[in-house]
């Protein structure tokens, strides 16, 4: 292990120094970032891979969870969905499979809190909440740029970012009261979201309730897709005071709940199982509370401090519906009639400061973490808690040259156990580095990065002691180009592209049955095109290869995600008027553990905000997905996609 960590350490140390003695070569003007007015914004500042939907974004997709919503960017999958029980995120073919909703390699956090589950065995990921009460998400691909959120995120890491009363009093004093409403053709579905917003000099106050429900979808054939619908209340309340001489102190407040309550519904939320399980009655809370304290320095550049206290509470309750399975015992298997919940608290201490040295200037995050996760005892689920001390470290060093050269550390400490399993202790070290150089005035830049990571062992495998002092180990490598362009081929339009090739090596593997390392690569793509006159264009694209080792033996990775291409052609009228079409196009894949047919799908999006008259500060939407009525069971899923689905919201704010 030593002389692994030796050469991991060689080639990022390494990387840098290219990197650093090719900028010394030649001087480079920086630039501003150029604005593309399109859907989505291509992150090509930034080294790592990163995806960001924004609050328009957000109304604009019309998603009923999620999964739903973060499907769109590339190397992103949404195992199964419609549904917030069911429906898992794949990130880069880790993630959501079809026996589990989660493998601890996608993170989770909502507000700063860490949310999330283990292995949970036929049921969905467990993040149940509306996407209605969120202004961003954003999705990091890879390892890049997580450290100082967590361990063990080889695919990815997605960050939602509650709405805030400044949204709506674009803070100014105000009361505002926005109304959003939104119906569904496929599933008669239906959702109403309330937002009270409330700004007063330094204090900021909002509040939201969200209630969604939804009756079975139907598949492209005019199958029912499950057997039951759901309902889904939400609220969120998010406040903030900020004061002294200059403002520089903030103390914020965030609550929020979602819950579902499901009666007769099977167990298997996949449905690869034949109904063997039987049915459930099952009820799903999810609480989350985070206090934050802000000290930004008039004074200080170096010293822009916030200490977070974060708790996240996760339940499912399920109970077993007597004679419901064909096989199962009179009080039914024990996995079914297990009860499942994460409490998890976290208080993180972190600095975010400015310094300059010399030629170079810095932005630097480092602080500490204290994690503590407990889980309930169940006959089927091993019940413990999972105790962490981390230290945590990221520097954006900028040359002033075009080079920028990001290095990232985290070292953990893990103190994990249960009633009559034992207690283990476990320490990782790990990190990466990043860097992108900018030639010029030409636009163009390279970028790249390569990082180590650890995935400590879960309370879900006390019962496996060999498991319990052997962290699931991985590296990750990027490299890529992005460009940033105007005035290409017209006066006024502009154009933003990033390509990115990446591997990931996973060793020491313990999540996937039969399987004892996994080798990932593929390559993403992502591109905006817009004119003056307000015709626009976005491209993603996303090629992947997998390959599962047993003793040696290779064969095709069942967690690879489809190839796809997702191409929108719209047009904007100013702020008034949007109009697009969007096709998604997945390739048909035969080396796969799970082969799936190829697939193209249509989807309509039309946005209508007056400027003027009894309607100004209304938005109408409009949406047609799966326009043809296709008929197709997307990769990775276990059940048929959607039909036809009209959906229309209206939105006033008051």
């Amino acid at each position: 292990m030593t002389t692994r960590l030796h050469t991991r350490a060689l080639l990022m140390c390494g990387a840098a120094t290219f990197l650093c003695h090719a900028a010394a070569a030649q001087e480079v003007i920086q630039l501003d970032a150029i604005s593309v007015d399109s859907k989505r914004a291509v992150q090509t500042g930034e080294a790592t891979s990163e995806t960001v939907v924004d609050a328009e974004e957000i109304a604009d997709r019309q998603a009923g969870t999620i999964a739903e919503l973060v499907d769109s960017a590339p190397g992103v999958n949404l195992v199964n969905g419609g549904s917030p029980v069911g429906s898992g995120i794949n990130i880069r073919g880790f993630g959501a499979t079809g026996t589990y909703g989660t493998d601890q390699k996608v993170g989770i956090m909502v507000g700063g809190a860490t949310k999330g589950s283990e292995e949970l065995y036929r049921i969905g990921t467990q993040l149940f909440t509306d996407p209605l009460l969120y202004r961003e998400a954003v999705v990091k691909r890879g390892m890049g740029g997580t450290f100082e959120y967590g361990s063990g995120y080889f695919g990815g890491l997605l960050l939602l970012e509650p709405i805030h009363a400044s949204d709506l009093t674009m803070g100014e004093d105000a009361f505002k009261l926005r109304e959003t409403l939104q119906f569904s053709t496929n599933g008669d579905g239906i959702a109403s979201s309330t937002t009270a917003a409330f700004q007063r000099g330094n204090l900021e106050v909002l509040g939201n309730y969200t209630y969604r429900t939804e009756d079975p979808q139907d598949d492209g054939a005019g199958n029912p897709r499950s057997e039951n619908g759901y309902e889904l209340p939400s609220w969120l309340v998010n406040g903030r005071l900020t004061f002294g001489e200059s403002d520089e102190h903030a103390v914020s407040l965030l609550l929020s709940h979602t819950q579902t309550d499901d009666r007769d519904v099977p167990y298997d939320t996949f449905g690869t199982s034949g109904g063997i399980f039987g049915k459930v009655d099952r009820a799903t809370d999810d609480k989350t509370a985070v206090l934050r304290y802000d000290y930004d320095s008039p004074e200080n550049d170096f010293v822009n401090l916030r200490l977070e206290l974060s708790y996240s509470d996760q339940r499912i309750e399920q109970q077993y519906v007597p004679g419901s399975s064909p096989v199962a015992p009179p009080g039914g298997f024990p996995t079914v009639n297990a009860d499942h919940r994460y409490q998890t608290t976290k208080l993180t201490a972190k600095n975010t400061g400015h310094l300059t040295t010399g030629a170079v200037d810095h932005a630097m995050r480092f602080g500490v973490e204290y994690l503590q996760r407990e889980r309930l005892d169940a006959e089927s689920a091993p019940g413990g808690t999972d105790e962490r001390v981390a230290l945590f470290f990221a520097d954006t060093l900028d040359f002033r040259n075009g080079l920028t050269v990001t290095p990232e550390l985290r070292f953990e400490t893990q103190e994990i156990g249960g009633s009559g399993y034992g207690t283990y202790d476990n320490t990782a070290l790990m990190g990466g580095v990043s860097a992108r150089y900018e030639f010029g005035a030409s636009g163009f830049a390279v970028l790249g990065g390569v990082w180590y990571n650890e995935n400590l062992p879960i309370i879900d495998d006390l019962g496996t002691p060999a498991y319990m002092t052997r962290p699931e180990t991985a590296m990750n490598y990027e490299a890529g180009f992005a460009y940033d362009g105007a005035d290409l081929m017209a006066e006024g339009d502009a154009l933003a592209l990033k390509l990115v090739g990446y591997v990931t090596e996973v060793r020491d593997v313990t999540s996937y049955s039969g399987r004892d390392a996994v080798d990932l690569k593929g390559l993403e793509l992502e591109a905006a095109y817009s004119l003056a006159s307000g015709y626009y264009v976005d491209l993603n694209a996303n090629v992947a290869r997998g390959t599962g080792y047993a003793a040696g033996v290779a064969s095709d990775w069942e967690g690879v995600p489809a190839d796809q291409l997702r191409l929108t052609l719209g047009r904007k009228w100013g702020e008034e008027l949007d109009l697009s079409w969007e096709v998604v196009a997945d390739a048909e894949m035969t080396r796969s553990a799970s082969p799936s047919d190829s697939a193209i799908v249509h989807n309509l999006r039309a946005t209508y905000r007056p400027e003027a008259g009894v309607l100004r500060g209304t938005e109408l939407r409009l949406g047609v997905e799966n326009l043809l009525d296709l008929d197709y069971t997307p990769h990775l899923a276990t059940r048929p996609a959607p039909g036809r689905n009209v959906k229309v919201t209206l939105t006033t704010v008051f």
